[in-house]
């Protein structure tokens, strides 16, 4: 369950990490994750599942919404995990609980065990992401698809 966990904890800050720290609006980079977990998590196989989030965020920027979100996460630059979220349409000025849905796939050179040694050394140390996502306000003035590389998501507790 542990490994289950931080498959959809990683998902999480990636996403977030993403959205809050760019886009071409200044007001955007103020947004924040006050915090998160589970609502629930499916197995779909033995290296996929799904499963949804519920995140605190406080934006006080503009309503938009980030959509086709996807992503890896490595550790040392071995792929681990690949994943998609979305969409995530957020209220602007203010302060919600949102529902992300995301999907989180083993990667092909990687195995459950690595994630459950991963997950029992309580740390994020050396794990490293790259996220791809569309952001788009509500009214079209903007649409733009925005890239993050090598985020490291130490920042981020389990």
């Amino acid at each position: 369950m542990k490994a289950r966990r931080l498959h959809i904890l990683l998902a999480a800050a990636v996403l977030l990490l993403g959205v809050a720290s760019s886009c071409g609006v200044s007001r955007i980079r103020d947004i924040s994750l006050s915090s998160f977990g589970i609502k629930y998590i499916v197995p779909t196989s033995a290296r996929s599942m799904e499963g949804v989030l519920l995140l605190e965020i406080d934006n006080p920027a503009l309503s938009f919404t980030a959509s086709d979100i996807e992503g890896l996460v490595r550790l040392e630059e071995k792929a681990l995990l690949h994943f998609t979220a979305g969409p995530l349409p957020l209220e602007g000025k203010t302060v919600q609980v949102y529902e992300l849905p995301c999907t989180v796939t083993l990667d092909e050179g990687a195995s459950l065990l690595e994630l459950v040694r991963i997950a029992s050394r309580r740390s994020l140390e050396g794990l490293e992401a790259d996220v791809n996502v569309h952001v788009a306000t509500k009214n079209g003035t903007l649409k733009a698809p925005i890239s993050f590389k090598d985020i490291d998501l130490s920042q981020f507790s389990l």
